[in-house]
């Protein structure tokens, strides 16, 4: 995963602003020099998780959660953490995310940041095309 510049860590301020512990998460970001692996786990060893200190333990970890953040079945819907992402709208995906999985909000932003990373579509490319196989 790539550093976050300061002007990235501004527009995910403006985009999250509605939450409160979103704007931790990206002070913790801000505070690893962008370091959104780094940042991430520091948020999980404060939220009493164990995260490895393995490359690519964020990747691991949004990719647990592909399944609720992508839903092929209701990617469409107004209500999935997917069309939120692919509305523009992170608050509301961040908030879903929340909602359908045990993640707290400060983590979720650090997973909906290496998702945006990663890139959506990619991203949810194994799961609908698993889901297409059956």
């Amino acid at each position: 995963m790539e550093n976050l510049t300061s002007t990235e860590i501004a527009q995910y301020r403006s985009a999250l602003s509605a939450l409160s512990e979103a704007m931790v998460a990206l002070d913790i970001i801000e505070d690893c020099e962008g370091d959104v692996e780094d940042a991430a786990i520091s948020i999980a060893l404060q939220a009493g998780q164990e995260p490895n200190q393995s490359d690519q333990w964020l990747e691991g970890l949004a990719k647990r959660w592909r399944a609720s953040i992508c839903r092929s079945e209701d990617a469409s819907e107004e209500g999935s953490v997917r069309h939120a992402i692919e509305a523009g709208n992170l608050a509301e995906a961040a908030e879903k995310l929340v909602a359908v999985s045990t993640l707290p909000t400060r983590l979720a932003v650090p997973v909906l940041i290496c998702v945006l990373q990663l890139g959506i579509e990619p991203f949810c490319r194994p799961l609908d095309e698993s889901l297409r196989s059956i």
